[in-house]
């Protein structure tokens, strides 16, 4: 099994006790790092979200039945008062318990069901080139994503950046960069940029990365930009677990060299994955 398919086992497994990231990461054999980057790119969605999405939906279940105790429902879900799983379950569904309890039915609600992970096809990848990356400073537009929330949102940050093309001070030119960086258990901050000499005149609107020296697997993705999710489910999922590597707490990125057309998303491109021995 993948990390994500012990992940998804455990959650199922303990979805009535507490469990945390932690957790969840010893138990698929990968730092939180790894499970967090790897749960994404075959999910769509962070894992914490999966674990709340998943509680809640158990606990809407519970309340369409007729379960006579709302605090002893936000407990089992994991939450301490009425309050805080009042405001939890609203954002999830857009009502309260106490609405679905009196309407009796979840219909009208989307619940979160367990995914099963032979729903979640690998591809075949080419062998990755290992690299020792040097220093970049990456200039662009940054904004920081949840995880399952990036689909539309990325893409439209690109279309702005692109109004900046051959106006950027000191850019390095053949190659933009699509930066991951600055993770947490739920978001994560994209940059897409371009290399710079110095930082010292950049746009004020624009983000500016130091990237530290760090060894690279290098894969080569040659299909449309929109399968991309498909190359990294498959490196997080399968390559990495499977290699003699772990995955590094550093940017990752996806590059982006003259060959790529971005009017129409074909040329292929490279994404860079932090690794260590």
């Amino acid at each position: 099994m993948d990390p994500v398919s012990k992940a998804l086992w455990f959650v199922e497994s303990h979805i009535a006790k507490e469990i945390s990231l932690d957790d969840i990461a010893l138990v698929g054999g990968v730092s939180r790092f790894h499970l967090s980057r790897a749960f994404v790119a075959a999910t769509g969605q962070s894992v914490i979200r999966y674990v709340r999405g998943r509680r809640l939906s158990e606990a809407a279940r519970a309340l369409a039945d007729g379960a006579p105790d709302i605090l002893g429902v936000a407990i089992d879900a994991g939450y301490g008062s009425h309050e805080a799983f009042t405001r939890a379950f609203r954002d999830q569904f857009g009502l309260t318990p106490e609405a679905l309890r009196a309407q009796r039915h979840h219909d009208n609600i989307e619940l979160v069901e367990p995914i099963i992970m032979s729903d979640q096809p690998t591809v075949t990848l080419e062998e990755p080139r290992f690299v020792e990356g040097k220093a970049m400073l990456i200039a662009g537009l940054g904004e920081r994503y949840e995880y399952d929330r990036t689909n539309n949102l990325i893409p439209a940050l690109w279309q702005r950046f692109n109004e900046y093309e051959g106006s950027i001070p000191g850019a390095v030119p053949n190659a933009w960069y699509g930066l991951c960086c600055n993770f947490d258990d739920t978001s994560f901050e994209y940059v897409s940029g371009v290399e710079v000499k110095d930082f010292s005149e950049m746009p004020k609107e624009f983000s500016c990365v130091r990237v530290s020296p760090q060894k690279y697997a290098v894969f080569t993705h040659r299909d449309h930009i929109s399968a991309i999710r498909g190359t990294m489910h498959t490196i997080w999922s399968k390559w990495l677990p499977e290699s003699q590597y772990k995955s590094a707490d550093a940017p990752s990125f996806e590059r982006y060299g003259p060959e790529f057309d971005p009017r129409s998303g074909n040329g292929g491109l490279e994404i860079w994955v932090p690794i260590k021995d």
